[in-house]
């Protein structure tokens, strides 16, 4: 089993950057792929970017490609979502979730694969 806490959502500026993580407990971290969703105000959650079991491979949805970026760090048992060039329209809560997927399946974009979920980390950004 995996518990899964993010932090790092804040207010901030257009144009600002910043990190999210995405903290792990748990002896098969390394066994899930990482998925980041995030969720605005009555909206539906929608996939940000997620990493494969091994940390070597990232995929992002085309609102955030070439801003946002996702690593990981399997002893520390964290995944980071950098974002850069923050807009308005990337305010939500942020969450983090865990799935593990077949052998040639590296992630899914499907919030309804992933077995376990973090709590969520707000992040404001104003105009």
């Amino acid at each position: 089993q995996v518990q899964l806490v993010e932090s790092g959502g804040r207010l901030v500026q257009a144009g600002d950057s910043m990190r999210l993580s995405c903290a792990a407990s748990g002896r098969t971290f390394s066994m899930y792929a990482i998925g980041w969703f995030r969720q605005g105000s009555g909206k539906e959650r929608k996939f940000v970017g997620a990493i494969s079991s091994n940390r070597s491979s990232t995929y992002y949805s085309d609102s955030v490609k070439g801003r946002f970026t996702i690593s990981g760090d399997n002893a520390a048992k964290t995944v980071y979502l950098q974002m850069n060039s923050l807009k308005p329209e990337d305010t939500a809560v942020y969450y983090c979730a865990a799935g593990s997927f077949p052998s040639g399946t590296p992630y899914s974009a499907y919030g309804g694969a992933y077995d376990y979920w973090g709590q969520g980390t707000q992040v404001t950004v104003s105009s």
